[in-house]
């Protein structure tokens, strides 16, 4: 039987994606309108101009509690040449709001005038036309333009409307879209147990995703049931879909060119594929169909992948419909701290963390693989990498998209080093206590940190590189890698590294010594890492090649990646912490109980953020916390100590 698949062989660049799309439609034109009451118009767009019904205020009123007058009868006033006023004849008493009375121009506060009786009052100064008055039409005059056609309703613009006369308006009908979730490993989450997924099974979430992505962007969605990779079901529910009230369509999954990958096939069968495929990563196998003059479109299945598809395409086409600008995010200059490499041909999303060190923003970039929905969930920017270029230099400048306000990049505590569970529990402890800071960490190994503070892209670093010939913490490794920065090396806590292993440590693994034996595949750390060196510091006085053991050149970044891969059966045993295997349910084999530390350079040591830091560590509250993930020691967390250049 032979397989059928979809072949990109007419990609699109980004532009010229988006020139097709916006000319094939014409979007303006596809919404209608509705009328809603004012109070329910905030945030819909307006569909007609709208204009004044009445003048605001309608009459003359006082602006202020006091008397009213007809300003030219107090002309010539003044504190040597007082004037008594008769009330209910030459003035009369008002208040804020209430209508001036008939000829009077003018309202004198309360505060300067002198009672004398009940029917007079004495005045020693002028008053001139209109003082202290709001005139008719003040704010508002009938019959003039309130808001133009595609304006969007505001809370504020309800008080306008009410005050204007205008009690309802005409809006545009929010663009209504269906959301097809496909795939015959997809699973509903609201159908599962805690642990309940089989193997192969995947959470449905993209459309979730999608959906509220068209609530943000304007619109309404409906999510259709999940169905499996078969042509026929996912075709009869396009065809109905374009039949009906729904103004576009989104076939999330099989855009791409696998077997079972049906959108564009579908799309063929209803109408036209537009494009297929776009020179941009994440979100390539995107598809941009039309159907019965409605925009189809073919989603990628990887989030990330998803979520740049609806940003690039499927929003901007909503704000057209609905006559809005497009949205345009934030740009400020970065220097990337390491070298982004990237194909040549292809426009790169690059999702990155961003802080300010010194007098620059870093950024950090995330990992890149379409499927990691964290690194936009942990980006604070994008970084775009234009199709024309083969990567970026290490601390070259370069704009970055933001994704979140740029004040909080000033509130950004840049951590780079050795991964440590309790960093986690540090940077929810400085949110709970201080909401405007946020802990930013990256896990590059603990010489990886050392030289991310030497380049100076940090404010501090995680490490515990251990000295096999004194048995001491981090100290020789800085003053090799920074011997002209002064430092402060703080403890953050002490924990227990050792072999992590399968419940019930199947192999019976015993210490390092068994992971000579041919019949045990590991799991590595990345070279720079503290327990990188400490594997192979004991695989050295053991006597053990490091080369002859399986799986020694498969790396992972975290502690909690070891874990995974040991559960996972990826792997046999891993060297880790005693939190990341508990955390998993693995057993653990105890091999050392180290130093972790944070090296904070003296330059930074003395700032707010850094006291933040420091103050947090030192609070119950955070000890607590640390000590229920297991394997941690806290005696010595918070103990500094200087290392002068």
């Amino acid at each position: 039987m032979s397989v059928r698949r979809n072949v990109y062989l007419d990609m699109k660049t980004l532009e010229e994606a988006r020139h097709i799309l916006f000319e094939s439609f014409h979007l303006p034109d596809i919404l209608t309108e509705e009328t809603v009451a004012v109070p329910d118009a905030v945030h819909r767009v307006l569909s007609k101009p709208v204009t004044a019904r009445v003048s605001s205020p309608s009459f003359h009123v006082a602006a202020m509690d006091g008397i009213a007058i007809k300003a030219e009868i107090s002309f010539g006033v003044s504190e040597t040449k007082p004037k008594v006023l008769t009330m209910n004849e030459d003035a009369f008493y008002v208040n804020t709001g209430h209508i001036l009375p008939e000829n009077t121009d003018a309202v004198i506060m309360v505060e300067v005038i002198q009672e004398l009786d009940e029917d007079r009052v004495k005045i020693e100064a002028p008053a001139f036309p209109w003082q202290n008055v709001r005139r008719v039409g003040e704010d508002i005059v009938a019959t003039e333009l309130l808001f133009p056609q595609n304006h969007v309703v505001t809370p504020y613009c309800v008080g306008a409307l009410l005050t204007g006369g205008v009690y309802s308006v005409s809006v545009k009908k929010r663009p209504e879209a269906l959301i097809i979730p496909t795939g015959s490993e997809l699973v509903d989450w609201r159908d599962l147990g805690p642990g309940a997924l089989k193997p192969g099974e995947v959470i449905e979430s993209n459309s979730f995703v999608l959906g509220k992505l068209i609530e943000s962007w304007g619109g309404n969605f409906i999510r259709h049931k999940m169905i499996k990779d078969d042509v026929d079901m996912i075709r009869k529910c396009v065809e109905s879909a374009i039949e009906d009230s729904f103004d576009f369509v989104l076939i999330a999954g099989g855009s791409s060119a696998g077997s079972e990958d049906y959108s564009k096939r579908v799309i063929q069968d209803l109408g036209e594929v537009l494009v297929h495929g776009v020179t941009i990563m994440p979100g390539k196998p995107i598809i941009i169909g039309k159907a019965n003059q409605k925009p189809v479109f073919g989603i990628p299945g990887y989030p990330v992948s998803a979520i740049i598809a609806f940003e690039q395409f499927v929003g901007p086409m909503m704000l057209k419909m609905l006559g809005q600008p497009e949205r345009k995010r934030d740009i400020i200059e970065v220097e990337p701290t390491r070298k982004l490499s990237s194909k040549l041909g292809v426009e790169e999303f690059v999702r990155v963390k961003l802080g300010k060190v010194g007098d620059r923003i870093v950024a950090t970039p995330l990992p890149r693989g379409a499927g990691s929905i964290t690194s936009l969930t942990e980006a604070d920017g994008i970084i775009r990498v234009p199709n024309h270029v083969e990567g970026l230099k290490e601390h070259a400048p370069v704009q970055a998209e933001l994704l979140r306000p740029i004040e909080s990049l000033k509130n950004t505590i840049v951590v780079v080093g050795s991964h440590d569970n309790t960093l986690d529990i540090l940077a929810d402890r400085i949110k709970a206590n201080h909401p405007n800071v946020t802990l930013s960490s990256s896990h590059v190994g603990s010489i990886g940190g050392l030289m991310a503070l030497k380049k100076g892209v940090c404010h501090l670093a995680g490490s515990h590189l251990l000295d096999s010939t004194d048995g001491s913490y981090n100290t020789s490794y800085i003053k090799k890698y920074l011997p002209d920065i002064g430092v402060k090396l703080v403890t953050l806590v002490h924990r227990d590294q050792g072999l992590i292993v399968p419940r019930g440590n199947p192999k019976g693994i015993k210490g390092i010594s068994d992971l000579g034996r041919g019949d045990i595949s590991i799991i590595n750390r990345q070279l720079g890492s503290g327990t990188r060196i400490l594997l192979d510091y004991r695989l050295q006085q053991l006597g053990i090649e490091p080369h002859t053991l399986r799986g020694y050149q498969n790396e992972e970044f975290t502690h909690m990646s070891v874990a995974v891969a040991v559960l996972s059966g990826a792997a046999d045993v891993g060297l880790g912490i005693h939190a990341a295997a508990r955390a998993l349910d693995l057993d653990f084999v105890p091999v050392i109980t180290e130093q972790y530390d944070l090296v904070i350079p003296e330059t930074y040591f003395q700032t707010d953020l850094i006291q933040i830091l420091l103050d947090t560590m030192g609070t119950s509250d955070f000890k607590s916390r640390v000590l229920t993930l297991g394997g941690y020691h806290i005696e010595k967390t918070g103990d500094i100590r200087s290392l002068p250049v």
